[in-house]
C-alpha cells in the first residue's frame, strides 16, 4: 500500500516558510495564518509531508479500506497561491463560501492569492465548523 503524504514530520515550520515561500507577502500571510489557526484549533503547527502546515489531527478510514491521518485544518504557501485546507467541500458547508472573498476551489482545498483577498472572519468561522464536523465524524484525538 502507498505511504500517505500527510504524515507528520519533524521539519521546522518556520524554516519551511522562510525557504519555501516565494515572496515576502506569502511569508507574512503564512505567519498570520499560523496565528489564526493556532488560536482557532488550540494546536501548535506541525509539518505534514513536505509542504503542508497542519493543526490538530484526525484519523480517517474510507469504505475502500484506505486510512490515514490528516490535520484538522492547515495550509501550504505554494508558488501559485496559498492552499487552504479549511473546508470540507460538502454541500451542507457551501454556505460558508458565500462572503469568503476572492478564491478558487480545488478538490480538497481553497486557493487564495493573499489573505487580503478574503474575509478573515469568514475564514475563522469556516475553520471552526470544519473542526467541529471532523471531530464529530472521526472523533477527537
Amino acid at each position: 500500500m502507498a505511504k500517505n503524504k500527510t504524515e507528520t514530520t519533524d521539519a521546522d515550520v518556520y524554516e519551511f516558510i522562510k525557504t519555501f515561500s516565494n515572496s515576502e507577502q506569502k511569508k507574512k500571510d503564512s505567519l498570520e495564518l499560523i496565528e489564526i489557526m493556532r488560536n482557532i484549533s488550540g494546536f501548535e503547527p506541525k509539518m505534514y509531508g513536505p509542504s503542508i502546515i497542519g493543526f490538530g489531527n484526525y484519523h480517517y478510514k474510507y469504505e475502500s479500506g484506505h486510512e490515514g491521518d490528516a490535520p484538522l485544518i492547515g495550509f501550504s504557501p505554494r508558488k501559485a497561491a496559498i492552499s487552504l485546507y479549511t473546508f470540507t467541500g460538502l454541500e451542507e458547508h457551501e454556505h460558508l463560501l458565500k462572503d469568503f472573498g476572492k478564491f478558487k476551489m480545488g478538490k480538497a482545498c481553497l486557493y487564495v492569492n493573499k489573505l487580503s483577498d478574503i474575509d478573515l472572519n469568514v475564514l475563522e468561522n469556516m475553520m471552526k465548523e470544519t473542526i467541529q464536523f471532523l471531530e464529530k465524524k472521526y472523533g477527537k484525538n
